[in-house]
C-alpha cells in the first residue's frame, strides 16, 4: 500500500497548488491513500472552509486531517459534518467533527486517527476543558486494520514518546502543528514510521507560512508577538511538505520525503 501524507496546507494559494500537483503525484506514485492535513488552508490562513474541503477530496485527497485551527472558519462545522474530514479525537462528547475514520483501501481496512497534544490545543476555546490526553484517545479509538495517525503537536518530546508507546501498532505516527518539516525520518523497531514534523506546505518566507512584520512589530513593542493579532500570509514560493509511505501488513517498509 501506497500512501502520501500532506503536512499543513496553509492559504488558499497552496491549496490550488497542491490541486494542481496532486493527480500527477498520485499517478508517479501509484497511490492508494492520500491524507492531507488543512487546518489552515483558508484564505486567511486559519480554517479550513466547506468549498475548500469538497475541492481537496474532489481533486484526489482521500481523508483530511485537523488541528487547533479545525473550528477557525466561519462554515467550520459545516466541513467537519463531512465524515471524511477529521478534528482531533481526543476531545470529549459534543464537540463538532468526529476524530477518526476506517475506509477500505486496495482491499483492507485503513483506519486514520487524528489526535492532538495539550500544547496545541491550548487556544481552542471551542473545545475549552474538554482535552483528554493523547494516548488516552490511542486507547479508546475504534481501530481497525491499518493504522495512520496524524498527531497535531508541538511538543516534540511528547510526539516522540507516543511513536515508541505505538511502535508496532501504528503503520505511522505523522506530526504536524510546527509547519516546519524535521529532517529525520524514521521506522522504528516495530514498523511504525515517524516523523516529528511533515511540514507545511504554504508559502515561504515568513512565520509559519505568515507574514512576519506583525509579529516581529509585536515583540519590538511589547514583548507579545500577538500583540496586532495575526498578519496576513507570506509571499514567497510555495514549499511542499509531505511523506510517501510504503506498508505492508500494517507495518512501513519505507518512508521518504516528497518534492
Amino acid at each position: 500500500m501506497i500512501v502520501l501524507f500532506f503536512g499543513d496546507i496553509v492559504g488558499q494559494q497552496a491549496t490550488e497548488y497542491l490541486g494542481k500537483r496532486l493527480g500527477s503525484l498520485r499517478d508517479e506514485h501509484r497511490a492508494d491513500l492520500v491524507i492531507a492535513n488543512a487546518e489552515n488552508c483558508a484564505p486567511d490562513g486559519l480554517g479550513l472552509t466547506e468549498w475548500q474541503a469538497d475541492a481537496l477530496l474532489a481533486g484526489g485527497v482521500d481523508v483530511i486531517t485537523g488541528g487547533n485551527h479545525s473550528w477557525d472558519s466561519p462554515d467550520s462545522v459545516r466541513a467537519l459534518d463531512n465524515p471524511r474530514v477529521l478534528r482531533p479525537f481526543n476531545l470529549a462528547p459534543g464537540v463538532p467533527g468526529r476524530g477518526s475514520l476506517t475506509l477500505d483501501v486496495a482491499g483492507e481496512p485503513v483506519t486514520v486517527l487524528n489526535l492532538a497534544d495539550a500544547c496545541a490545543m491550548k487556544t481552542v476555546r471551542a473545545t475549552a476543558g474538554r482535552f483528554r490526553p493523547a494516548f488516552e484517545g490511542w486507547r479508546d479509538a475504534d481501530r481497525r486494520g491499518t493504522v495512520i495517525v496524524d498527531y497535531h503537536g508541538d511538543h516534540v518530546l511528547e510526539k516522540q514518546i507516543f511513536a515508541r508507546t505505538v511502535d508496532g501498532e501504528a503503520a505511522a505516527v505523522l506530526g504536524t502543528h510546527t509547519h516546519e518539516a524535521t529532517l529525520p525520518l524514521h521506522i522504528l523497531p516495530g514498523g511504525t514510521a515517524f516523523v516529528t514534523d511533515v511540514g507545511m506546505t504554504g508559502p515561504a518566507g515568513g512565520v509559519q507560512g505568515f507574514d512576519p512584520g506583525l509579529f516581529v512589530d509585536g515583540m519590538r513593542g511589547s514583548g507579545n508577538p500577538f500583540a496586532f493579532g495575526v498578519p496576513g500570509l507570506a509571499t514567497g514560493e510555495t514549499v511542499l511538505g509531505a511523506v510517501r509511505l510504503e506498508i505492508e501488513h500494517g507495518k512501513t517498509v519505507r518512508l521518504e520525503r516528497l518534492s
